[in-house]
């Protein structure tokens, strides 16, 4: 069961499985918990998963003015030092690896490892056809049926708002995120960029926030799409915990990174 605790104002609902070291999820753009139920009950068999609502999203209400990922950034801030009280790894899809990569930059000692799934760090990086997709994108379209049932199922705010927090949405995706890459290059965590191969972003665009970031390994999932945490979840889940439980392998050949010691001769 899930509960409440106020952020700054901020009244986030979150729940949790299983012990251990912690690990935050961070849901997608207009999702809910329930995009992760093919996630939690697997990373909560090695660690203690805790997944909070976002502002506006599942059983976390709006709040005035626009959505920002900067102020989600800070809200997931909050949430880290509050209820987990130090350093955790963050898993964070679409939106939430944005956030997440906000999180990393700002304040470092919270993050152990990060994992970005279907993240983009600036709009540019967004395919043209899924540009094309975005802008004809209505609150009421067949397409945002999954989205739009999920906020009438468990948003305090009603059915009713879904409207509103759908143009806010889409307000925020024409003009954020613009992370610089010198700020990506402060992110000291070590870091996992995944996509699928038919992505919402270019494979390019995933390629160059991987090369952005100093300690950074980079997945690209075949035959999936933006959804991959739901399309190939267990495929998905064994590279992030293979990623979170294991330190690199010595590299043989390093172009990008560091020698190890183990090169070939």
């Amino acid at each position: 069961m899930g509960e409440y605790v106020d952020i700054d104002g901020v009244n986030t609902w979150y729940d949790g499985q299983g012990t251990g070291e912690p690990l935050v999820l961070l849901h997608g753009g207009l999702c809910t918990n329930e995009t992760w139920a093919a996630q939690m009950p697997v990373f909560a068999e090695r660690f203690h998963v805790i997944a909070p609502e976002r502002r506006g999203h599942g059983h976390t209400a709006d709040v005035p003015g626009p959505l920002r990922f900067a102020d989600m950034a800070t809200d997931t801030i909050g949430f880290l030092d509050r209820i987990v009280g130090g350093p955790a790894h963050l898993v964070g899809w679409s939106d939430g690896g944005i956030v997440g990569l906000l999180v990393a930059i700002e304040r470092p000692g919270l993050v152990r490892k990060l994992v970005a799934i279907g993240a983009n760090y600036d709009t540019a990086g967004i395919a043209p056809e899924a540009e094309d997709m975005a802008a004809n994108m209505a609150p009421d379209s067949n397409d945002m049926a999954m989205f739009r049932r999920l906020y009438e199922m468990h948003s305090p705010d009603g059915p009713e708002h879904w409207p509103v927090i759908f143009g806010k949405f889409t307000e925020m995706l024409q003009r954020e995120p613009h992370i610089p890459i010198d700020d990506l290059g402060r992110i000291s965590a070590p870091t996992l960029v995944v996509m699928g191969d038919d992505d919402l972003m270019s494979v390019e665009h995933s390629a160059a926030l991987f090369r952005a970031i100093p300690n950074s390994e980079l997945a690209v999932v075949p035959g999936a799409s933006h959804a991959v945490v739901i399309e190939k979840p267990e495929l998905l889940n064994r590279i992030v915990l293979d990623f979170l439980e294991n330190e690199p392998v010595p590299t043989m050949m390093p172009v990008r990174r560091a020698a190890t010691g183990a090169e070939m001769l």
